[in-house]
């Protein structure tokens, strides 16, 4: 898959990756909404790999709309991209499946003073209660809501999860090397569900100084060619 990019600002990385092999793996189907798109990276993936799903998107900053959606354009994605705010966003259908790679930088973070990075990182510009409850009023009876965040931040996120009537079912840590910390977390979530939690393997990326065999085998899977450009 070709993506465009912006010459400077934010560009996706690995977690992008990492959460578009997570979502696969569930076999999603049905209408599925990806939150602040980006260049499109997440949810383009995932359509490609997966006929049945009809694949939404909303990104509040406008350079990303119009990169996601020659993106969708050049890659022969179906695509639906709203410009707008997710916690303005409404939709009267609702949605069987919410994904995102969302801004996770906590307030205590050093910020930059780049307006696009901002946006894409901080979660101040998208917090945790807000977010979590627009969440749950879009997705449908038992939606799937699956998404990563900072790991250092779990515990805050399954609380608001919690009081937003979500529940964690699935969940996988990733982190650099085998001795490190945790660095990712990705989540998947569904409404009104009463299922206790899958733990997975942690997912290692390095294996000494080269990437392990299980991201190799996810950059195979994905094939992205990056392209910054202007457009």
């Amino acid at each position: 898959m070709t993506l465009y990019q912006p010459e400077s600002g934010y560009c996706y990385n690995s977690d992008s990756l990492y959460l578009y092999d997570f979502i696969s793996s569930f076999k999603p189907r049905g209408r599925m909404l990806d939150v602040g798109a980006g260049c499109g990276i997440v949810g383009q993936l995932v359509a490609r790999d997966n006929e049945k799903v009809e694949l939404y998107a909303v990104e509040k900053q406008e350079i990303f709309v119009k990169y996601a959606t020659k993106n969708a354009e050049i890659n022969k994605i179906d695509y639906k991209i709203y410009h707008t705010d997710f916690l303005e966003f409404e939709d009267e259908s609702g949605f069987d499946y919410i994904v995102s790679n969302p801004p996770f930088y906590h307030d205590g973070a050093s910020r930059s003073e780049d307006e696009i990075l901002f946006n894409a990182r901080y979660n101040i510009n998208l917090p945790m209660k807000e977010f979590f409850a627009k969440v749950s009023r879009l997705l449908k009876h038992q939606g799937h809501f699956i998404f990563c965040y900072d790991a250092k931040q779990f515990a805050l996120v399954c609380a608001e999860l919690s009081h937003a009537k979500l529940r964690v079912v699935d969940v996988q840590f990733v982190h650099s090397k085998s001795d490190r910390k945790a660095s990712l977390v990705m989540l998947h979530v569904r409404k009104n569900s009463k299922s206790l939690l899958n733990v997975y393997p942690p997912f290692i990326a390095f294996e000494g100084d080269e990437f392990s065999k299980a991201s190799m085998a996810l950059y195979e899977k994905a094939r992205t060619n990056s392209i910054k450009c202007q457009i």
